[in-house]
């Protein structure tokens, strides 16, 4: 299993193009210590998602950058949504910003729909904001 540590470092690789924060060793380790909330993967690519009675959320998903293409998201999208079957999860949901077309492909291609929309959720420091998606996708089928 991968560390908080090594969570956030490669967070940080994932993320270094994206107007998106990555998330430190603390905000990994504080969210894996409550309740329903788990981690899949390994050191090249890893999940953090959460289950609350029947539903399920995912949290982030990262890939080492020199790793991206060979289907080591698509694998952790499955792998995180198995466990979340596991602990009694129907439903899934994800959010993801509007503008993110690497994301919303493996997404749409995972079998998520669009089920709303918030606007100018993220807001970007020196750049624009962008609507962030809420998806959703039936997990018994």
């Amino acid at each position: 299993m991968i560390s908080p540590a090594n969570m956030a470092a490669l967070h940080a690789l994932a993320f270094a193009r994206s107007p998106a924060r990555p998330w430190s060793e603390a905000e990994f380790r504080d969210l894996l210590g409550t309740t329903g909330t788990y981690a899949v993967g390994h050191a090249e690519a890893f999940a953090v998602a959460r289950v609350i009675a029947d539903e399920a959320e995912l949290l982030t998903i990262a890939t080492h950058p020199s790793r991206r293409r060979m289907g080591l998201a698509r694998s952790m999208m499955t792998v995180w949504q198995r466990e979340a079957i596991a602990r009694g999860a129907t439903r899934a949901f994800l959010e993801v910003a509007a503008d993110n077309l690497a994301a919303l492909r493996l997404y749409h291609a995972c079998g998520y729909t669009e089920v709303g929309r918030r606007k100018n959720y993220y807001q970007r420091p020196g750049a624009t904001s962008a609507d962030a998606l809420t998806m959703s996708r039936d997990l018994s089928n």
